[in-house]
């Protein structure tokens, strides 16, 4: 799980420097919109919407941006848009399992797009049940090291519910229930320590290891289903060594 973990923030990490930036921006404005649709505009009432909007911030989305979709969410402005949540199920080369979350206002676009990146990139799309049995739904909350130790965020979430804190390199990945995320994030808020980012994941029971060819062909597929306007999350249970991420890096 880490290695899929430490490619995934290092490349979110770099989407918001590059020519991707405008994509990461509408999906987290998305994210928004939705949030505020489901659970109110109040980001203090809705703890989901005050993550959504705690993530587009810490990623340098504009304060009006935010504002905008908070209210058009909330149906305190005009513009909603009717925002249906899909999973998708597939395999990516090497056998890889791969979930794919989709935030569309039309199905049929986001299904043939993402059965368009599987199929051009060696992977498929496989029926509903399949593969999401691989995988548990957890609440992560993304750390940046910064002079924090594992001890340190380890002390801060431990009664709180976190069931493992994992170092990815530059932060570190706390893990709990999905029911824990909430109390996990607010007692990284009382000892003191920021954090970039607080939501629901998808985290696979079993990984499947891959060499670097393996690694790039599986990169090359996610990158194929998330340059998608539609496709929102994707989650694989692909695991990748340090060495093996440094030459696909380079």
């Amino acid at each position: 799980m880490s290695g899929h973990s430490k490619w995934a923030t290092t490349k979110h990490k770099k989407a918001a420097l590059d020519s991707k930036r405008g994509k990461l921006f509408a999906k987290l404005i998305k994210n928004i919109e939705v949030a505020a649709r489901t659970g109110g505009p109040d980001p203090d009432g809705n703890p989901t919407l005050f993550d959504a909007i705690t993530k587009a911030r810490k990623n340098s989305v504009p304060i009006d941006n935010i504002e905008r979709a908070r209210k058009r969410g909330g149906g305190l402005e005009a513009g909603g848009a009717d925002w249906q949540t899909i999973m998708y199920e597939g395999y990516a080369p090497g056998g890889v399992a791969v979930l794919i979350e989709c935030l569309t206002d039309n199905r049929n676009r986001a299904a043939s797009e993402v059965r368009v990146a599987l199929t051009r990139n060696g992977g498929s799309l496989a029926d509903p049940g399949s593969v999401s049995y691989m995988f548990n739904r957890k609440g992560v909350v993304i750390v940046p090291k910064g002079s924090l130790t594992e001890d340190d965020v380890l002390m801060a979430v431990l009664d709180a519910g976190a069931e493992e804190v994992n170092d990815l390199g530059e932060n570190f990945e706390v893990v709990c229930e999905a029911s824990d995320l909430i109390p996990v994030r607010k007692a990284l808020q009382d000892a003191g320590i920021d954090y970039e980012s607080a939501e629901m994941s998808f985290v696979p029971t079993l990984n499947v290891p891959l060499d670097e060819e393996g690694a790039r062909k599986v990169f090359k597929l996610i990158d194929a289903l998330e340059d998608s306007d539609d496709v929102q999350n994707v989650w694989a249970n692909f695991d990748v060594s340090d060495e093996v991420m440094e030459k696909v890096e380079a």
